[in-house]
Formats: C-alpha cells, sequence, structure tokens
C-alpha cells in the first residue's frame, strides 16, 4: 500500500441499502469523510454502472465467480467503468483468476489504468460449522483454508485478498509481499451486534493485525448519524496506526 495513504482513505462505506436514491444521498454526506465507497450486487443490480459513475464507486464488490471467459468478460466491462478496486471469488479456482487478470491487462491496455483485483477468500458470514457443511475439508481450520486461497490469488497475479481480520496474520506469513493487499470487511463498533456476521473485529484491532482497507457498512448507514459514526472510526484507525508507529 502506498506510504501517503491516510487513516481516512483506509475506510470504505458499504453501500448496501435499499434504493439507489438512498445511496447517492449518503455517499454526499461522507463523501468528505471517508477514502470511498463501496458496491455491492444488490445496488449494482438495480442500477449498474450508472450508480458507478454518479457517486464515483471506487470498489466494485461483485465477487464474481463463473466460467474463466465469463469472468474474464465480466471484469474487462467493470474496469471500464473506471473503478479502482474490484473482488472475484478465489473459489472459481486457478483458471478463472487468471482469465481475470489478463482481463485487467486489457483494462489497461485501453485506458493506461489499472484497477487493483482482489480475490474474496470466506466470507465474514461464514464459520467453521458453515464450511464443513459445503463440504470443506474439516481436518483444516477455516484460517488454514483463507491462508491457501490467499496464496492461489497472489500466484495467479492478484493484488490482494478479501479476508476477515482474524485471518490477516496467516495471510501475511504466508503471502510475505507487502504490496499485497488485504481488505477487512466485518468491522463492527466495540459491542455491537454480530447481525449475520460470524467474524468481526474492531476498526482498531483490524488495523493493528495489518489491514490495508476497511469495509463498514450498517455501523455507519444505520447510525443515527453516519458522519459522526464514520468519523470516529476514523479516529480508531489513527489511533491504531499511532500505536503501531510507536513500537
Amino acid at each position: 500500500m502506498e506510504d501517503d495513504v491516510t487513516a481516512k482513505d483506509q475506510l470504505f462505506v458499504a453501500l448496501d441499502l435499499d434504493s439507489p436514491n438512498e445511496a447517492r444521498v449518503l455517499a454526499g454526506r461522507l463523501r468528505e469523510h471517508v477514502g470511498g465507497f463501496k458496491l455491492g450486487s444488490k445496488l449494482f443490480t438495480r442500477d449498474g454502472p450508472a450508480l458507478v459513475r454518479d457517486i464515483g464507486i471506487k470498489f466494485l464488490d461483485l465477487k464474481t465467480h463463473d466460467t474463466p471467459n465469463t469472468v474474464g468478460g465480466a471484469v474487462f466491462a467493470a474496469g471500464m467503468l473506471g473503478v479502482k478496486m474490484m473482488t472475484v471469488h478465489t473459489l472459481g479456482g486457478r483458471k478463472m483468476l487468471l482469465s481475470a487478470r489478463r482481463a485487467l491487462d486489457e483494462v489497461e491496455a485501453e485506458q493506461n489504468f489499472r484497477p487493483k483485483l482482489l480475490g474474496v477468500t470466506v466470507l465474514t458470514s461464514l464459520s467453521e460449522g458453515s464450511l464443513r457443511e459445503i463440504g470443506f475439508d474439516p481436518r483444516r481450520t477455516l484460517a488454514d483454508h483463507v491462508a491457501s486461497l490467499a496464496e492461489l490469488a497472489y500466484d495467479c497475479g492478484l493484488d490482494g485478498v478479501v479476508c476477515s481480520a482474524g485471518e490477516i496474520r496467516i495471510v501475511r506469513q504466508k503471502v510475505s509481499d507487502g504490496q499485497f493487499l488485504i481488505v477487512t470487511p466485518g468491522i463492527r463498533a466495540r459491542g455491537a451486534e454480530y447481525d449475520d456476521q460470524h467474524r468481526t473485529y474492531s476498526a482498531y484491532e483490524a488495523i493493528g493485525l495489518g489491514a490495508d482497507f476497511l469495509v463498514v457498512g450498517r455501523p455507519i448507514h444505520a447510525s443515527p448519524d453516519p458522519v459522526a459514526a464514520a468519523q470516529k472510526l476514523v479516529a480508531e484507525i489513527e489511533a491504531s496506526l499511532n500505536a503501531k508507529r510507536s513500537l
């Protein structure tokens, strides 16, 4: 990650709202207080490229998972929207990930800019039991699975992964490249309810463990004062960065 990234830059707000207009209004309120906005499949399905352009979405999180050719085409189309980061799902396998990376070569050739490509590892809504239910090797821990998927993403030339803060250390052990990005969702205020997330951490904890960017949704957009909630998280990030600098 670049050295000039600030605490504010490290916070992305997930616009997981019910309508495009709600997303536009919230983005307008928060634009000066956060690093950018993440758009997922819910609103992208409803309003797609228009919303990306209207808000200036930096992070498009569609977790694309399909055949290699289909994913390559989807990644190229997403890259041409001008986003700075996007996701594919690492469970698509090596051929799919390589196809996604090659698609970004084409984007770069077209517009002289290359978005960062991130591999989603294991969703923060899943637990050890969930992985056993869907056939993952029960002899390996969830963290082991995340680390293996991160290694695969790195081997295929991806720029980083999305994982819970609980897996950051093992990912950093497996992929020692300091430029390999880790984006961490499942961030909650201390003492907040889990909702549908199982592996949650505070912003202070996640940055301390080595996350490069945090993605926060409900703790901000469901707050009575989203601006104050965002500012509080940025302050928490800054405090964690200062603690790391003092070591």
